[in-house]
Parts: C-alpha cells; structure tokens; sequence
C-alpha cells in the first residue's frame, strides 16, 4: 500500500455512484482525508463521460472513486490529472493481464480493441483554485457476460485470465500506480506523462471514420493537445475537437 491513495478504505454494499457519495461527504462538515477510496460491492447508477451508464453486476467488478486534491496545478490544467489517472490504469491493468493497453481518448482503457475500464474525473473549483477532484474507476474484473448490444464491446480481466480475481488485492495494487503517477505530476512530470498518453492513444495514427456535429468523416488520429483536445487529420489539414464535437465510430 502506498502513502496515502487508499490507507483509507470504506467499502459500501450498495450505492448508486460513488463519486455522488463522495460529492456528498465532501459537503459535511467533517474533512475528508485525500487519497480516500470508496468502493461500491454493487454500483447501481455508474455514470461514465457524455453521461453513459456503466454496467455493472454486483460483487464482480472493481467501482470506486478517490479523492484528490491537485491544489498544485492551475484550474486550467485539468487534463494533466486525466493523464495522470489514464496512464496509472493502463500501465496497471498491463501489469495484470501481461497484455499490451491502449487509451481511448480522453481515458478509458482498451485491450484488442475492447473497453476494459473507464474513468470520470469531477473537478471542484474555488475561484482560481482547483479545490478538489473526485475520480471515479469502473473496471470489469470477474464479469463476464454483458448486456446484449453494449457498446464498446467490453470484455474483462477474467477473460483474459480464465479465472476470478480478488478484488480486494486489486484496488491495493492499483492504489500504488495511481499514487505513483499522481506524485510525479506533482513534482512535475507532465510532459512525460504525455508523451507517454500520446503513446497509448487508441487509434493512433490509424485512419477511421468519427463523428463530427453528426456527419461521418474519415480522418487519422494523430495526438492531443497540452488541454486535451484530439487531434485529427483530415487530408493535410489537422483540426482539435473537444469531447463534446467528436465520436468515434466503431
């Protein structure tokens, strides 16, 4: 166990989102401790970017939000803790499955083109101060039947395993790479981060269609900016979209 991302643990049977219990426990009056985890046996509103749900059965996978407080970094920095985050789960998720991970831009983790994990980051600003951010992490562990047509075609660790995980010691060892990443951002090692995330991205330099203010066009993959948009070339003409302006088409 690291130094402080999961020394303190609380473990809830049921809950609809972590991340709200959070938000919700950051609202009393009692201080919440950074590097706090919680983690849901059974998650029945996990929420993922744009909005979509995550699907999750009970007991079989790994959800659980923690607490950061990136007070060292600029509100307008925010994407550097995506980075961070999305990099800490890739290179964890590769130590377990012995398998090469990719990032599908902004963070959720792929394997042979399939969603294994997800992540949602919500930032708490104060004024110029970014306060407080709450990342929540839904991984498919032991599961593995899925809801007919879910997108993204998810698969799990046991199905590249072939048998069940504890999920306990999992949340452990991972606790130690996302602290790992979280303490070199903080004493500066973003670029690295990023070139390392540019590495990792999905798609990357491949051609594919994406959807842009609903109409299909073909463009490659080709980076991020230091903010976060991607970064697509269309025929010799490179445009960066924000999360909201583009979809991938699968």
């Amino acid at each position: 166990m690291g130094l402080f991302v999961g020394q303190n643990v609380i473990t809830l049977p049921s809950v609809d989102s972590t991340n709200e219990y959070l938000k919700a426990e950051l609202s009393k009056s009692t201080p919440v401790v950074e590097g706090t985890v919680i983690m849901a046996v059974e998650q029945v509103a996990g929420r993922g970017q744009k909005g979509a749900v995550w699907h999750s059965e009970a007991g079989k996978n790994l959800t659980f939000s923690v607490l950061f407080n990136p007070v060292f970094l600029h509100p307008g920095n925010q994407f550097r803790l995506t980075v961070a985050i999305s990099l800490a789960l890739a290179r964890w998720l590769e130590s377990v499955l012995q398998h090469p991970v990719s990032i599908k831009w902004p963070n959720d983790s792929y394997v042979d083109g399939r969603k294994i994990a997800g992540i949602l980051v919500e930032n708490m600003l104060k004024g110029q101060t970014w306060k407080s951010a709450i990342v929540g992490i839904g991984i498919n562990v032991n599961q593995t039947d899925f809801p007919v047509g879910a997108a993204r075609r998810p698969c799990s660790i046991k199905q590249f395993l072939h048998r069940d995980s504890n999920i306990p010691e999992l949340l452990s060892d991972l606790c130690n790479y996302l602290e790992q990443e979280y303490l070199a951002l903080k004493s500066g090692g973003h670029e690295a981060q990023l070139a390392q995330y540019k590495q990792r991205l999905y798609r990357l330099g491949e051609t594919h269609p994406f959807l842009i203010d609903g109409v299909q066009v073909t463009g490659i993959l080709c980076g991020v900016t230091e903010t976060g948009k991607l970064m697509i070339d269309f025929n010799g003409h490179v445009a960066a979209f924000d999360i909201k302006e583009v979809e991938f088409v699968f």
